[in-house]
């Protein structure tokens, strides 16, 4: 019996241990893994050469801004026919502003036609409340996505908004199942904040902060028919896992 217990322990020592390095994987370079998606964000002044971008066959999936408080962004509609039509998986966020969370995501809402086939995302930059909607306004807008079209949205956040997050609202039901699209550029995260969210699903690790265009060598991963400002995330998924579950983002 004791060196059966003995036994027992081990195990599952070695469960955590291999669990610790499948967390810890996640956060170290996980572009360099080639079965790694690759999701690019774009909005309006981004440029994109389609033909060159279809040479790199990780980029699976598209998140265009949409809208930015009350205003439609000039290219989504042209990009989004165009991403659809080359096969690209596509989805929306919406640049969440001061003022009325409702009304916002009604914009929102009517101005992405809520396809079921797209995901969705509220966009929250900064904790300044002049420049930024405020967390309290951001979970009544992610409530009402949800109530509207059976989906959470992916909630957008640098470090300082995740860890606002987790600390003021902890384990929060509202956050907790917003699915984490995390902004950190760095190559290796050793502080992720766990307590709202376990992980990320989308995590943005490349924009023009940390991708100079005249120092291109530094750059973490480049997307051909791209420039060196194109926001570029790598999914917590292979491309097949991308492409199956997609419609599924969201869903309880």
């Amino acid at each position: 019996m004791k060196r059966f217990l003995c036994l027992l322990f081990v195990l599952l020592l070695f469960g955590k241990f291999f669990d610790c390095l499948a967390e810890i994987s996640e956060f170290q370079k996980p572009w360099k893994n080639n079965n790694m998606a690759i999701v690019i964000d774009p909005y309006e002044e981004n440029p994109i050469n389609w033909e060159q971008l279809a040479t790199d066959k990780r980029v699976a999936g598209i998140i265009h801004r949409a809208t930015v408080g009350y205003r439609v962004d000039k290219k989504y509609f042209e990009r989004r026919n165009e991403a659809k039509n080359r096969g690209y998986k596509w989805g929306s966020y919406h640049l969440g502003k001061p003022g009325d969370p409702i009304k916002q995501a009604n914009f929102y809402l009517k101005t992405i036609e809520s396809p079921k086939d797209e995901i969705l995302a509220l966009d929250i930059e900064s904790l300044n409340p002049n420049e930024s909607m405020t967390l309290d306004d951001a979970r009544v807008f992610i409530n009402h996505i949800k109530e509207k079209i059976g989906r959470y949205p992916l909630l957008y956040g640098n470090r300082l908004v995740i860890n606002a997050i987790t600390e003021q609202y902890g384990k929060d039901g509202t956050f907790s199942k917003a699915p984490l699209w995390y902004a950190r550029y760095k190559a290796t995260v050793m502080d992720f904040p766990v307590g709202t969210w376990e992980s990320y699903t989308f995590w943005q690790f490349s924009c023009e902060i940390n991708c100079n265009s005249k120092e291109l060598e530094n750059c973490l991963y480049l997307v051909p028919g791209t420039k060196s400002d194109m926001d570029i995330n790598g999914f917590n998924g292979s491309v097949d896992d991308l492409r199956k579950n997609w419609h599924q983002i969201g869903k309880e």
